[in-house]
């Protein structure tokens, strides 16, 4: 199916709303053309390309709201979905905490298209594969990998007059490299709005050199350590601080801005004061959609700065219980950093422990943001400012609000996009990270 423009969208979205008899309605219109090539043991073993549109109606009578979806677009089609809706909003409960739709929003201009990626080809994603693998058999190590490219359309129209839509674009790149003595893993990971800042083989060549590296790991003792996390591994961590930002769990205690006795930590302190992170859906590294999926209109804005708590998430529902404003959840977020480089922060350590990333992460207490996971695919031991050799891998119990107050020294930022969440993923732009007292809790034998 064709990814349909903002004047195809709107009218197909007229047509819906006219058809409406309801109280109030809804209609999303949203559309994909993607493909992807995967990998294993220096093959391909699967390629394909998928295009979808789908439109969603959602009908209220009162606080009823029915939801029907269909991908077809002729009259006929529009007409039976909008009754569809409306038949399951007549039979359904009250929702208490139901939110008329939003009047027309002002929204700013977000760059999430680019050309380069809407036009990538088989042949693109062929030679993008063959400059991972052919490096891989080049040095005697086994390559796995998957590239993944979109270009999508959202739009958005109410009875209330609202109308949004964006365009955007995206590519995103992970490759697993093995030793073949099976003693040694590298991992990397890329994505990128526009295909032309990605390099494959760049990629893959730091993945095969910790694959390479990494053979042979000794075991240390755990314990806490002096840590440097590459982004990959640290923004895993925040993400899942950020997901628990929900102004409604800390009110009503369930969350660690929640305060004992009541009331929450807002405007507080509650890390190292050179940590500072915000939303801003128009940086350019990392462009989110300039609206929320209930049309809210995104804006630059701090969550924490100087290490103290500046905003929390409120659904329209809850802003409204607590008069306030609503503020929607982000389509990115940003941490600031430095100047110094991986190198840098390697060459100031005398001991500890770089992480490239961590894996299986499981919620132990959310009121104190407690996490258990393991590292994976290359851990090393650092010492007098110089990689000293591969550890094995270690389980973890860390907090990313205690870890971010144990901050010695942000480098630079790497972009790490991460799935899950109310938003369905983000882009995260995140520092190299050096931080004391990491707690690492026990040994895995994993590679």
């Amino acid at each position: 199916m064709a990814i349909f423009s903002k004047e195809e969208s709107k009218k197909i979205l007229e047509k819906v709303i006219a058809f409406s008899k309801a109280d109030a309605c809804e209609v999303n219109l949203n559309g994909t053309n993607g493909g992807n090539i995967r990998y294993a043991r220096n093959s391909v073993s699967t390629a394909g390309e998928n295009s979808d549109v789908t439109l969603i109606v959602q009908s209220n009578f009162g606080k009823k709201s029915g939801v029907a979806t269909i991908n077809e677009f002729d009259d006929a089609s529009l007409e039976k979905v909008v009754r569809r809706s409306e038949e399951l909003a007549k039979l359904a409960p009250e929702n208490p905490e139901f939110m008329e739709p939003l009047p027309q929003q002002t929204y700013g201009e977000s760059k999430t298209y680019f050309e380069s990626t809407a036009k990538i080809t088989p042949e693109y994603r062929a030679q993008a594969a063959a400059n991972s693998i052919n490096p891989a058999i080049a040095k005697d190590v086994t390559a796995a990998g998957f590239l993944e490219d979109n270009y999508s359309f959202a739009s958005m129209m109410n009875t209330k007059g609202l109308f949004a839509y964006n365009q955007s674009t995206g590519v995103n790149f992970t490759v697993t490299m093995r030793s073949n003595d099976g003693t040694g893993s590298g991992w990397v990971t890329r994505s990128f709005n526009d295909v032309s800042k990605l390099d494959t083989a760049e990629a893959s060549r730091i993945a095969i050199d910790k694959a390479l590296q990494s053979r042979q790991a000794k075991a240390i003792e755990p314990g806490k350590y002096t840590v440097i996390l590459e982004p990959a591994a640290s923004a895993e961590l925040i993400r899942n601080m950020m997901f628990n930002m929900n102004a409604r769990q800390a009110d009503e205690g369930r969350s660690f801005l929640a305060k004992k006795g009541g009331g929450t930590k807002m405007g507080e302190k509650i890390m190292d004061e050179r940590v500072t992170i915000y939303t801003d859906p128009f940086n350019l590294d990392v462009p989110a959609s300039p609206w929320s999926g209930d049309g809210q209109a995104r804006k630059k804005m701090d969550i924490i700065k100087n290490g103290t708590v500046a905003n929390m998430f409120y659904d329209r529902y809850w802003a409204s219980n607590k008069n306030v404003a609503p503020v929607p959840f982000p389509g990115n977020a940003i941490m600031e950093g430095g100047n110094a480089s991986l190198e840098d922060l390697i060459k100031d350590t005398k001991k500890g422990i770089l992480v490239t990333r961590f894996w299986y992460i499981r919620a132990v207490d959310p009121q104190t943001q407690l996490y258990t996971g393991l590292t994976r695919d290359a851990t090393f031991f650092v010492e007098n400012g110089k990689v000293k050799h591969p550890i094995k891998n270690f389980r973890f119990n860390e907090s990313p609000v205690i870890m971010l107050n144990n901050v010695e020294t942000l480098g630079k930022q790497v972009r790490v996009d991460v799935d899950g969440g109310p938003g369905g993923g983000a882009s995260f732009l995140i520092p190299y990270m050096k931080l004391r007292d990491f707690t690492f809790t026990s040994l895995s034998d994993a590679v």
